[in-house]
């Protein structure tokens, strides 16, 4: 989804999102009857007390695309909410971020919850970690977990900013996720992973639209997990990370403060 809608401006972008077409299209093992998929009562039970989750979504993601993940979320337990990007995150990462802090205290007051859950994806990620470091969310947030964020930027930001000759077209967001762009260099002054706050991130090696695979990865004590170096044949896309079943059951074990091994057969 990051940058999905500006590259499909330019000849460059179809040629980046044919190789996803076809991972998408690639055939998933099938789980087996223990997919270990489906929460035990007692998980369930202990879902249903944690933070509420806000699961953030990416750059011209509508709030119904994160419905899958949300709706996975929701049969293991966890009360769920979806915060769509003003403007669908074409603007300012930092006004992203103030209206994220707007709506934290919303769902912290309508639930009683003293912290909550942030699960970012692309895009929902910088606006999440701009949150916890600089608008108060250290106080606000127990953990915080990106699914395909350009943690550090990404070339395709960079490539898209060549071809609108510097601009972006005119895009905001895509100029701030441009590799060494001055946003990033304010968000990865310093601790990458500031406060209480319990980091993780998730990446794929399939990712199309993060590139450098590894920017999306966080230092200072985050758990960082890379899909295939537990399931080496799993195909996962950069929209993949919010539809796949392995890269789900690793967000849980994480939500749910377990040790992180996903399963590889899960759909």
């Amino acid at each position: 989804m990051l940058l999905r809608t500006i590259l499909a401006a330019t000849t460059a972008a179809t040629v980046l999102l044919v190789p996803a077409a076809a991972q998408a299209a690639a055939a998933e093992p099938a789980a087996p009857s223990n997919t270990a998929t489906v929460a035990t009562a007692a998980e369930r039970a202990a879902a249903a007390a944690a933070d509420p989750v806000i699961v953030v979504g990416g750059l011209s993601g509508i709030s119904i695309a994160y419905e899958p993940i949300a709706a996975r979320l929701r049969a293991d337990g966890y009360r769920v909410s979806i915060f769509q990007l003003p403007n669908l995150g074409l603007g300012d990462i930092r006004e992203s971020a103030r209206a994220l802090s707007s709506y934290v205290d919303r769902v912290r007051a309508a639930t009683g919850a003293a912290r909550v859950d942030l699960v970012g994806h692309s895009e929902g990620g910088l606006v999440s970690r701009w949150y916890v470091k600089y608008l108060g969310g250290a106080t606000t947030v127990d953990q915080y977990v990106s699914l395909g964020s350009p943690q550090y930027g990404t070339y395709v930001a960079n490539l898209v900013a060549f071809l609108g000759l510097g601009s972006c077209a005119g895009v905001i967001a895509c100029q701030q996720m441009t590799i060494g762009s001055s946003f990033l260099a304010d968000l990865n002054a310093g601790d990458d992973t500031p406060g209480p706050v319990r980091w993780a991130t998730v990446r794929t090696w399939q990712d199309e639209l993060v590139r450098p695979v590894d920017n999306a990865v966080l230092a200072d004590g985050a758990t960082n997990i890379l899909v295939q170096a537990w399931c080496p044949l799993r195909v996962v896309g950069h929209l993949g990370l919010v539809l796949d079943g392995t890269t789900y059951t690793a967000v849980r074990q994480v939500l749910a403060g377990a040790a992180v091994r996903p399963n590889c057969f899960a759909v």
